[in-house]
C-alpha cells in the first residue's frame, strides 16, 4: 500500500527549494554576521544553529553533514559535536504523523500487527526515523519509517547539489565533479527503497554469516513496504563510548569494525558505503563488549569484481612498487587520460589511504600523526597538483569506495585502536581468485534478490594476476 502523497509532486519539490535556501541561508547568514561583527563564528550557538538548520531539512543535505562529523578534527569541535547529533538525533516528526504514515504503509489495522508500537522515535536521522515495537509474541522489534515526501525533497536536493558541483567546476577546476554527482544520485535515491534495503540486509547477512563479530539483524517482510522497514533490535551501546575503554576492548571493536567492511567487500564485491558513527553499536556477551551491530543498509554498494581485483592490484603494485601494476588498477577502476604526472599524484593519496595496509607492523592509523593533521598534507598536496597538472575525472565507482575508506579510518582514530592493518588486510585477500569472486557474487546476489552489476551481465574484464 502507498500514500499518493509520496509522488514526486513538482509543488513538493518547489517548496523543499525554498525551505533549502530559507534554513541553510539563514544560518549562513547569520554566522556571516558574527564574523562582519567580529565574533567567534565557531562557538555553541553557531554550531547548534547550523544542526538544527541541516537537521530540520533531512535528506540529501544533513547526509554530506553526517559525513563529514566522521573525520575527527576537520570541523572545529564544536561543529563536530552538533553535527554527530544528527546521525541519530535529528528532529523527530511527532505521534499524529506516525500514526497517518504506519496507516499509509500497513491499513488501518495496523496497530493490531504489533504487540506494542512506540509513537516516539528511538532514532531520527536523514531520510526516515526509528521506532520501537514487539511482534505479536513479545519479539523486539525496530521499524524504520520514511519521512513523507522525501521522494521530492531528494530530487530537489540533487538538483541543488548538481548546481553547488557545476559552480565548484568552475571556480575549481582541480576535479571534475560530474561522476561523483552522479553517484551521489544514484546511491541517494536507492536509499529511498527500503524494500532494497531489506534485500541489502539479505546480502550482508549471508556475506558476513561466519564473522560472529558482527551481527546483522533479520528483517519481517510481513511488517515492510517500500517506506517501512521493520527489522529485530539489536541491543548496544553507542561506539563512541568505548574511546577510554581499556587498548584490548578498543582493539577488539576495530578488527570487528574491519571485517564487518573488508570481509564483505574481498568475499562479494560490496561495501557499507556510509560509515558515519551513528551505524554501529556495541554488543556485549557476559558484561564484556564482544563487537558491533551493523545497523542500516541503505547506502549499498555494488561493484562488479574487476573493482576488486583493481583495489587488490593497487595494494600489490604499491606493496613492490610495481608501476605497471599501479596503472592497470587505477585503469581497471575507470580513471582515464593517465599521464605520468597524474599517476604520482594519484599515488599521494593512494599511499596514504593504503600506509596501514602496507605497513607491516601493530600501529595506530594515524601512526603519530594528530588526528587534526590526518590526512591533511596529502589532500593539499593532491589538490595543489590537479590545479596544475588535472583536472581529473574521478570515476563514478570509486566515489563511495573513498568515501567508505575515509570514514572508516575516521573510527580507528576515534577507538585509537593499535593493530596490524597488514595482517588483517592478507588475510582477507589471502588465495584472492577474480573468477571465483564473480561466482561468489553471483551466487550471494541471486540469494538476496538483487541484480548484478550490468558490467557483468556482458563480460567480465579481469584485473592483472
Amino acid at each position: 500500500m502507498t500514500d499518493d502523497r509520496e509522488a514526486n509532486r513538482f509543488s513538493a519539490r518547489a517548496a523543499r527549494y525554498a525551505r533549502v535556501g530559507a534554513h541553510v541561508g539563514g544560518a549562513a547568514a547569520r554566522i556571516a554576521g558574527s564574523r562582519f561583527l567580529g565574533r567567534d563564528t565557531r562557538d555553541a550557538s553557531n554550531a547548534a544553529m547550523l544542526a538544527q538548520a541541516l537537521g530540520g531539512l533531512k535528506g540529501p543535505i544533513m547526509k554530506v553533514a553526517q559525513l563529514l562529523a566522521t573525520i575527527p578534527d576537520v570541523l572545529p569541535p564544536e561543529y563536530a559535536q552538533e553535527l554527530q547529533k544528527l546521525q541519530s538525533e535529528a528532529p523527530p516528526m511527532g505521534a499524529a504523523f506516525v500514526k497517518r504514515r504506519m496507516q499509509a504503509e500497513l491499513g488501518p489495522d495496523w496497530q493490531s500487527r504489533f504487540g506494542s508500537f512506540d509513537l516516539k522515535p528511538a532514532a531520527a536521522a536523514s531520510l526516515g526515523q526509528v521506532h520501537r515495537a514487539t511482534s505479536r509474541d513479545g519479539a523486539p522489534l525496530a521499524c524504520k519509517l520514511q519521512y513523507p515526501d522525501m521522494q521530492s525533497a531528494v530530487e530537489a536536493d540533487l538538483r541543488q547539489l548538481e548546481l553547488v558541483f557545476a559552480v565548484h567546476r568552475r571556480m575549481d577546476p582541480a576535479i571534475d565533479t560530474r561522476e561523483i554527482s552522479k553517484e551521489i544520485g544514484a546511491r541517494v535515491r536507492e536509499e529511498l527503497d527500503y524494500a532494497r534495503e531489506a534485500r541489502h540486509i539479505a546480502l550482508y547477512q549471508g556475506a558476513l554469516k561466519g564473522i560472529p563479530e558482527v551481527r546483522v539483524p533479520g528483517v519481517h517482510r510481513d511488517l515492510s513496504t517500500r517506506r517501512l522497514l521493520t527489522m529485530d533490535w539489536l541491543e548496544g551501546e553507542k561506539i563512541l563510548g568505548f574511546r577510554e575503554a581499556p587498548t584490548e576492548i578498543r582493539n577488539r571493536l576495530a578488527i570487528a569494525m574491519f571485517k564487518a567492511w573488508w570481509h564483505p567487500f574481498s568475499q562479494n564485491a560490496v561495501i557499507h558505503g556510509d560509515p558515519h558513527l551513528g551505524n554501529y553499536t556495541v554488543f556485549t556477551e557476559g558484561g564484556e563488549p564482544r563487537g558491533i551491530n551493523l545497523l542500516d543498509y541503505g547506502c549499498i554498494r555494488i561493484f562488479h569484481p574487476s573493482f576488486v581485483g583493481g583495489v587488490v592490484d593497487l595494494y600489490y603494485g604499491l606493496l613492490h612498487d610495481d608501476r605497471d601494476r599501479i596503472v592497470h588498477a587505477y585503469e581497471t577502476w575507470g580513471f582515464r587520460r593517465l599521464s605520468k604526472e597524474l599517476i604520482d599524484i594519484l599515488n599521494i593519496w593512494a599511499r596514504f589511504i593504503y600506509g596501514p595496509l602496507l605497513d607491516d607492523r601493530t600501529r595506530t592509523v594515524a601512526d603519530g600523526v594528530a588526528p587534526a593533521e590526518y590526512g591533511r598534507r596529502q589532500a593539499f598536496q593532491v589538490h595543489r597538483a590537479l590545479k596544475e597538472k588535472g583536472p581529473v575525472t574521478v570515476p563514478q565507482e570509486f566515489v563511495f569506495m573513498d568515501r567508505a575508506a575515509v570514514g572508516l579510518g575516521a573510527v580507528f582514530l576515534h577507538l585509537r585502536a593499535e593493530l596490524n592493518y597488514h595482517r588483517l588486510f592478507e588475510a582477507e585477500i589471502e588465495r584472492f581468485s577474480l573468477d571465483q569472486l564473480a561466482e561468489r557474487q553471483r551466487d550471494a546476489l541471486t540469494a538476496a534478490g538483487l541484480p548484478l552489476p550490468i558490467e557483468q551481465r556482458s563480460a567480465s574484464t579481469g584485473a592483472r594476476r
